[in-house]
C-alpha cells in the first residue's frame, strides 16, 4: 500500500505537469457529444409520447422480471424476459445464468440498455450525423454501465476476491498504476504481455533486406523461397496508422511468407513512424516517396518495370490516388492492383465517421500544430473505442478486477504499437476524404499537379471486404465497384478488419464470398447472388494474378540486383516504437 500510495502521488503530478504544457486551456466537451444530446433531447421534447412509451415498455418489462425472479427462488422454471445477444463474452461466467441474484442484475442492465437505446433511437428529425453520435455514445455509456466491470456485481471478481482474500484487487491496483505510468498520468491498458515480442526475432521474421531507403518509407525485398518466381514483383503498400508487420506477424498466418512461397518477389513498404521533423508531409510526399518511390527501386533492384500492387486500407486509398495520378501521366508500371479493406467513398464511412465534425477536426488540429504529429496513442483509442467491450471494458476486467497479467498475444501487441500521423498529411486525409468525400469526385483532390479522376482507373484490380469489419464497412469498399472503369474481381471475406484479411489457408478458419464479375450498383443485391466458399481467399487471390500473367524468371535475391542490401529486415522504421 505504501508502494501504491508513492506511485499514485507521482503519477498525478506528472498529470498535471503535462496539462500545463498546453498554451490554452482544453475545449470542456472536445468530442462535441454534448449539443448532440442536446439537440436530441429537444427532438425527444416535440414527441414526449415515444419516450412515455418505451417507459411503459420498460416497466411491464421490469415487473415481469421480479415476478419471474420470485417464482426462480421458489423453485419454479422460467424463461428469460431478455437475453444477451449471441457471443456477448461479458456474461460467459455460469453464475450469470444460475445464480438468481446475478441472473436478475444481468436482465436488469439488459432492460434498462434497450430502454436507453429505444429511448435514443426514438428521436425523429435528427441530422444523421448527430443521429450516429448520440447512438454511438449511448452505447458507450451502456457498455460501461454493465455489471460484469464492477467488482460487486461480477460473480467472477467476487469468488476470485474470496479464494485470494482480496490479493486480485490489490494486484489490480498496481496493474493500474502501472498502465498510468505508462501513459504518464493518462490510462493506457496494457492489452497483452510485450515483454515476450521482438520485432525481427519472434515477429516479422520473414527473411528479407532493407533494399532502398528514404525520408517516409523503407522498401524490404523478401528472400526468396523457390527456384522460379513470378516475373512481375509484387509491391504491398501497408496502412501508415499502424506498423506493416500485421502482415507478416508469425511464419504460420504471415501472408508475405506465403506469397513468397507461391513464387512472388515480394516488396512491402515499411513506413517511418513520424516526428515533428516530418509535419509538413503530405498526402503528396506520401504518394512521391511511398508508392512512386517503391516502383523506381523495383526496376533498379530486378529489372522488371511492371509490379503488381496490393494497398490495405489507408495504404488502399493511397494506391488508388496513385494510379487516377499515374492514369493522368500514362504511367502503366502497375499492372494489376489489390485492394484490402480500403475506403474511396467516404459518404457511409461506418463508426469512424463520429469522430469527424468541425469541432472535433479542430481539437486534432490544435494538438497536432503544438507537436507537429497525432499520438499514435489518440488514433489507438479511437479504434478501441469501436469495439469497447473486446478492446476496453475486457481488459479492466481481467487486469485490474481479477488482477491477471495479461496473455502474450502477437495481434494485441501489434495493436499497440501504434504510430504517429503528420500533421500536415492527418489533416489533408480527414478534411478532404472522410469529411468532405473529395477524392470519389472527379477532378476533387489534386495531388502533385494532378486532378485526380478514379474512373481514370482502367486496369484489373481485386477487391476484397470482410464482413464485420468496423472500420472500413464492406458496403463501402463494395462502391469501388462501381467507380473503377476496369474489370473488378469483389470478393467479401467473414470476420472483420485485421481477422479477415490474415487468414492463412492452413487455419481453416472463416470463409468468403464471391460474385459474378458484374458487380450490380447493390451490394445487398450482389450478396444475395454470391457464393459462399470455405477457408481463405488467399488461394482465390493467387489464381487471379496468375489469370493475368504466369510468366516466371529464375529467382531473384535481394541485394544481388542494382539494389544493394542496405540491413537484414524487418530494417529500423518498424523498430521505433511511438514514445520513442
Amino acid at each position: 500500500m505504501a508502494d501504491v500510495a508513492e506511485r499514485g502521488q507521482r503519477i498525478v503530478r506528472e498529470f498535471l505537469r503535462r496539462q500545463g504544457e498546453g498554451d490554452g486551456t482544453p475545449s470542456p466537451d472536445p468530442l462535441n457529444i454534448g449539443n448532440a444530446f442536446m439537440e436530441m433531447t429537444a427532438r425527444l421534447m416535440t414527441n414526449p409520447a415515444s419516450v412515455v412509451q418505451a417507459g411503459i415498455g420498460f416497466w411491464q418489462d421490469y415487473l415481469t422480471l421480479w415476478q419471474n425472479t420470485a417464482r426462480r427462488m421458489l423453485g419454479g422454471e422460467v424463461a428469460p424476459v431478455i437475453t444477451e445477444r449471441r457471443g456477448d463474452k461479458r456474461f460467459k461466467d455460469d453464475a450469470w445464468r444460475e445464480n438468481e441474484v446475478f441472473d436478475f442484475i444481468k436482465q436488469s442492465y439488459l432492460l434498462s440498455s434497450r430502454y436507453v437505446t429505444n429511448v435514443v433511437h426514438g428521436a425523429e428529425g435528427l441530422n444523421p450525423k448527430t443521429a450516429q453520435k448520440v447512438d454511438f455514445y449511448t452505447r458507450q455509456f451502456t457498455d460501461a454501465m454493465s455489471p460484469s466491470n464492477f467488482w460487486l456485481t461480477n460473480p467472477e471478481v467476487l469468488r476470485k476476491t474470496a479464494e485470494t482474500g482480496g490479493e486480485n484487487l490489490l494486484k489490480g491496483l498496481s496493474n493500474l498504476l502501472s498502465d498510468l505510468e505508462r501513459g504518464h498520468g493518462k490510462l493506457r491498458i496494457n492489452m497483452t504481455d510485450e515483454s515476450k515480442f521482438r520485432i525481427g526475432e519472434n515477429i516479422a521474421v520473414t527473411p528479407g533486406k532493407v533494399v532502398y531507403r528514404n525520408a517516409l518509407m523503407e522498401l524490404i525485398q523478401y528472400t526468396p523461397s523457390t527456384e522460379t518466381v513470378l516475373k512481375r514483383p509484387l509491391l504491398l503498400l501497408p496502412p501508415w496508422i499502424n506498423k506493416f508487420y500485421i502482415l507478416d506477424l508469425r511464419p504460420k498466418n504471415s501472408f508475405v511468407r506465403w506469397a513468397v512461397s507461391q513464387g512472388h518477389t515480394v516488396f512491402v513498404c515499411s513506413w517511418v513512424n513520424p516526428d515533428e521533423t516530418l509535419a509538413e508531409m503530405g498526402f503528396d510526399d506520401y504518394m512521391r516517396l511511398g508508392p512512386y518511390a517503391a516502383l523506381e527501386a523495383i526496376e533498379k533492384a530486378t529489372g522488371e518495370r511492371q509490379v503488381n500492387a496490393i494497398g490495405y486500407c489507408l495504404g488502399g486509398t493511397l494506391l488508388a490516388s496513385t494510379l487516377a495520378h499515374m492514369a493522368k501521366r500514362k504511367d502503366d508500371r502497375i499492372a494489376s492492383a489489390t485492394f484490402f479493406t480500403t475506403m474511396l467513398d467516404f459518404e457511409e464511412a461506418g463508426e469512424l465517421g463520429v469522430f469527424i465534425d468541425e469541432e472535433q477536426l479542430q481539437a486534432i488540429e490544435a494538438k497536432m500544430s503544438k507537436r507537429g504529429f497525432l499520438e499514435g496513442s489518440e488514433m489507438a483509442d479511437t479504434f478501441n473505442m469501436l469495439r469497447a467491450n473486446d478492446l476496453i471494458w475486457s481488459f479492466v476486467v481481467q487486469n485490474y478486477l481479477l488482477g491477471q497479467e495479461p496473455f502474450p498475444f502477437d495481434l494485441l501487441f501489434w495493436n499497440g504499437d501504434s504510430t504517429r500521423m503528420p500533421a500536415k498529411m492527418h489533416s489533408f486525409y480527414l478534411r478532404r476524404m472522410y469529411q468532405a468525400n473529395d477524392l470519389v469526385k472527379p477532378g476533387g483532390i489534386e495531388l502533385d499537379g494532378e486532378a485526380l479522376d478514379l474512373r481514370d482507373i482502367r486496369l484489373p484490380t481485386y477487391v476484397l471486404a470482410t464482413r464485420e469489419d468496423h472500420i472500413a464497412p464492406w458496403k463501402s469498399s463494395y462502391k469501388a465497384t462501381q467507380i473503377f472503369s476496369g474489370p473488378v474481381r469483389f470478393v467479401l471475406a467473414a470476420s472483420g478488419h485485421i481477422a479477415g484479411v490474415v487468414n492463412a489457408p492452413d487455419s481453416g478458419k472463416y470463409s468468403h464470398w464471391v460474385g459474378t464479375e458484374d458487380a450490380p450498383a447493390d451490394p445487398a443485391e450482389w450478396f444475395e447472388h454470391a457464393t459462399e466458399f470455405a477457408g481463405s481467399w488467399w488461394p482465390d487471390w493467387h489464381r487471379w494474378i496468375l489469370g493475368h500473367d504466369r510468366s516466371t524468371v529464375p529467382a531473384r535475391q535481394p541485394g544481388e540486383g542494382g539494389l544493394p542490401a542496405l540491413e537484414d529486415a524487418p530494417g529500423s522504421y518498424v523498430k521505433v516504437m511511438a514514445g520513442d
